[in-house]
């Protein structure tokens, strides 16, 4: 769980994040983004900074490194618990670590560890990710560079709240810089952010380099909207698969991007829906305060207005707690509409935390009403800290309405505003000001206005020596001139003039259609792996949200798929992540290590005081900070998974749990014999205050005793009696199996 907030340190300090530069390039509407992040540690002791970041919410970060005076150490992605480890063993050992890892709430959350920085020595962290470009009301390409990272509201019981620093107080700069290119011209490109004038590179303007004017503050998402000219041309990218990789695998076949654009009959169109249920749901919470919550309304009430006679609506505003203006949706007209406008004009941010999970259920409890299809308008900032639960609950859902998504106002989480209207087989629309609302608002109506889209089908003709894997999940909803992207792998040879062909079939409002591309199967050049790193994230995303919907029922055969594709094709999941060890530097610690928030994340347990108080731990050692994750990693861990967060290895040893422990003694003894002392102490802690989940660790600790028989070891004993000290306990040998 990673609570965030702002860029100071908890003595209110600078961070020793010093710079950011990213360069963004875009190739039609797929972008990659590199961004370094440059550290320097000014203080008089060595330094473990924690950057909490937000990313866009369907990227995929396929590369990360650090540079370290004349060193350079490239990540690999692992299993994200083995990483953990590896990351604090080599902290413990005094050697320089990187961490990188997508947090468990929600995968527009990423979380990067630099330690140990020692006193005067500087760091640069490089990161790639790429992602797809969403297609706008105008027809623009809207890519943002997320700055804003709002602390995300836990619901009841889930966490402790904080609050973020003011973006006055953002200590660091940012250099951006842009480079675009397209086989269509590029008409402009607009930003939210003063631009220097926009560079053609070549004469028919299909490439162009753009840059934000000198002096920017990095205290707002960075907004880029492309325009081609002809944006909505159906395309096909094939791209050869990577060289070094096994044939047949992922990474070594070639693989496709499809990108449809549907265009429904005119007379079709013409006859849009009249008929319909429209639920509005308005987020109240204190987080949308002051322009949020103005830029909701009035996009709510130009909505109200828009709707047509004859159909029925409801609103449902919700905080802490949820209401609404009617007991059940009513039949909309004049009077109806007044009175709801009235309403609407009366609200303010004023309903405290953001749960929205419980009026959710409650619009789905209700029942549909007959003839009149259900379409949901969610209105919110996104700062929740359980986006995948309420995705999931749309998800489930999704069979009787489409949901409609709205992210209003700067840091406006992406992954659950674009989750929300895809699971609910909708469309997602981001307000971060007043500029554009108004056709970004009637979109989506019209989007809800048109009839459902059904029996949706791709079909492909292919060679008959090249087969195809799909990795996108079903095309559930299409509508009029939005793109639908579709990454599939193709698997065996086929000549260079060979062509293939894919087809997507759909009836709407009774009119079967189809539309056809043709593309050569010959793969383009200079896309690197770009498509490979996309549709590995889109399949990725997918096996995620099937191990969420089968928690418990299989035997984990999903994540260890997800973990397989996220290190074959080195795209981050939320099972794995990127860890780089500088090996050549082994100097052990001489001073406190001392941990910078950047934004600070932090958990506080119930047992970790009484746990401290027990073994009179202060803050003094250089170790502690690990042995401090590590027992809060422990204590935090679903009850199910705790005998599995005690780390023993085969033989029976607790290794690395209260490993650094050992080294909290100054006796030379105990720290020679430093694998007794820690399972000794492991066996004391658990006999002496953990006696309530024994069922859980029982088992593990007769294992353990039985490897310090095996071992011998002359100082069980006084191992024994150290740990009884230190820990308050009075637990006898013999009862440690012993």
């Amino acid at each position: 769980m990673m609570n965030c907030c702002g860029l100071l340190t908890l003595q209110k300090e600078p961070v020793p994040l010093k710079s950011i530069e990213v360069e963004l390039e875009v190739r039609d509407h797929v972008a990659t983004v590199v961004s370094t992040l440059n550290y320097e540690n000014k203080e008089d002791k060595p330094l473990e900074a924690v950057f909490v970041f937000p990313l866009p919410g369907d990227a995929a970060v396929c590369h990360f490194s650090a540079q370290v005076g004349q060193t350079q150490i490239v990540a690999e992605v692992k299993e994200k618990q083995k990483a953990r480890e590896e990351y604090d063993d080599a902290l413990s050992s005094g050697q320089q670590a990187f961490l990188l890892e997508e947090s468990d709430e929600s995968p527009d959350i990423f979380s990067l560890r630099v330690g140990s920085l020692p006193p005067g020595e500087s760091a640069s962290i490089r990161l790639e990710y790429v992602t797809e470009l969403a297609v706008q009301a105008d027809d623009g390409l809207r890519f943002c560079l997320p700055a804003v990272l709002n602390p995300r509201y836990q619901p009841q019981g889930a966490g402790v709240q904080v609050t973020s620093a003011p973006a006055s107080l953002v200590p660091y700069s940012l250099c951006f810089s842009a480079r675009v290119s397209s086989p269509r011209p590029i008409s402009k490109v607009e930003s939210n952010c003063s631009l220097e004038p926009l560079q053609y590179l070549n004469t028919d303007q299909t490439q162009a380099t753009v840059k934000l004017a000198a002096g920017h503050k990095f205290d707002r998402d960075v907004e880029l909207l492309i325009y081609y000219k002809d944006a909505h041309q159906p395309t096909a990218v094939v791209e050869a698969g990577q060289a070094s990789a096994e044939p047949g695998s992922l990474m070594g076949d070639p693989v496709v991007m499809v990108s449809l654009y549907p265009e429904f009959p005119q007379s079709v169109m013409s006859s849009m829906a009249s008929s319909g249920e429209f639920v509005f749901l308005l987020d109240r919470s204190g987080s949308m305060s002051n322009t949020r919550i103005s830029s909701a309304k009035d996009t709510l009430l130009l909505l109200l207005k828009s709707l047509p006679m004859g159909c029925y609506f409801n609103i449902y505003s919700f905080g802490s707690s949820y209401e609404h203006i009617f007991s059940k949706s009513v039949e909309y007209s004049q009077k109806t509409m007044e009175e709801a406008l009235k309403k609407v004009e009366e609200m303010e941010a004023d309903l405290g935390g953001t749960e929205i999970l419980e009026p959710l259920k409650h619009i789905y409890s209700q029942p549909c009403i007959q003839n009149q299809p259900r379409q949901l308008f969610v209105f919110t900032d996104g700062e929740v800290g359980n986006t995948k639960e309420v995705i999931d609950l749309v998800k489930k859902n999704s069979g009787s309405h489409r949901c409609f998504s709205f992210g209003i106002g700067e840091g406006a989480s992406s992954a659950l505003i674009n989750g929300m209207a895809k699971e609910g087989g909708g469309h997602a629309q981001f307000i971060t000001g007043t500029d554009r609302m108004q056709p970004k608002v009637m979109q989506s109506l019209r989007f809800a206005l048109q009839p459902a889209v059904v029996d949706i089908s791709v079909t492909w003709d292919l060679p008959k020596e090249v087969s195809v894997t799909v990795l996108s999940p079903p095309i559930t909803a299409l509508f009029q001139g939005q793109r639908s992207l579709i990454y599939a792998q193709l698997t065996g040879q086929s000549s260079e003039a060979a062509e293939g062909c894919v087809t997507l079939k759909y009836s709407l409002a009774g009119h079967p259609s189809e539309n056809q591309l043709h593309f050569s199967l010959r793969p383009a050049e200079d896309t690197g792996l770009t498509v490979h790193r996309l549709g590995a994230r889109t399949l990725i995303r997918s096996l995620e949200m099937e191990e969420r919907e089968h928690r418990g029922q299989q035997d984990g055969g999903v994540k260890e798929k997800v973990v397989q594709l996220s290190v074959q094709s080195g795209v981050s999941s939320s099972f794995t992540a990127f860890i780089a060890v500088n090996k050549d530097n082994g100097e052990a610690i001489q001073a406190p290590l001392v941990q910078r928030n950047i934004p600070m994340f932090q958990h506080m347990v119930p047992y970790l005081g009484e746990f401290f108080s027990k073994c009179k731990i202060t803050m003094r050692n250089p170790v502690q900070f690990i042995f401090m994750r590590n027992l809060s990693s422990y204590v935090t861990t679903k009850r199910e998974e705790r005998t599995r967060a005690i780390e023993q290895d085969v033989g029976g040893r607790f290794y690395p749990f209260l490993f650094v422990l050992s080294v909290l003694s100054s006796n030379i003894f105990i720290v020679k014999h430093n694998e007794v002392w820690a399972t000794t102490l492991t066996l004391i802690w658990l006999h002496g205050l953990r006696m309530d989940a024994k069922s859980e660790w029982e088992l593990l600790a007769v294992k353990a005793a039985s490897w310090l028989h095996a071992r011998n070891a002359p100082c069980v004993s006084e191992c024994v009696e150290a740990g009884n000290v230190l820990l308050g306990c009075s637990v006898k040998k013999e009862a440690l199996g012993l």
